[in-house]
C-alpha cells in the first residue's frame, strides 16, 4: 500500500474512531496518527484473534477504525 493511501485510510479510520468515541479525537493531523497507529494496532491484534474482515480497501478501514478505537480508549484512560 502506498503511503498516500495509508494516510487516506488513517485518517479515515481515525475520523471515523473519533466519531465512535466522543470527545476522544485529535484534530484532522491527530486522528491520520490515531489511524495509522490503530491500523498498526488492528494489523497485529486481529489475525491474532482470529478475525477476518472485509476484502481491499474496505478491509483495511474497518480493521484501522477497530485498532483506532482501541487506541483512542486507551488514550483517554490514560488522560484521566
Amino acid at each position: 500500500m502506498g503511503i498516500l493511501a495509508a494516510l487516506l485510510i488513517g485518517a479515515i479510520a481515525g475520523w471515523l474512531a473519533g466519531l465512535i468515541v466522543r470527545g476522544a479525537g485529535f484534530g484532522l493531523l491527530g486522528n491520520i496518527v490515531v489511524g495509522i497507529i490503530g491500523a498498526l494496532v488492528a494489523g497485529w491484534l486481529l489475525p491474532r484473534l482470529g478475525v477476518s474482515l472485509g476484502v481491499g480497501a474496505i478491509r483495511d478501514i474497518i480493521n484501522a477504525t477497530i485498532g483506532a478505537v482501541i487506541v483512542l480508549v486507551i488514550l483517554s484512560l490514560i488522560r484521566r
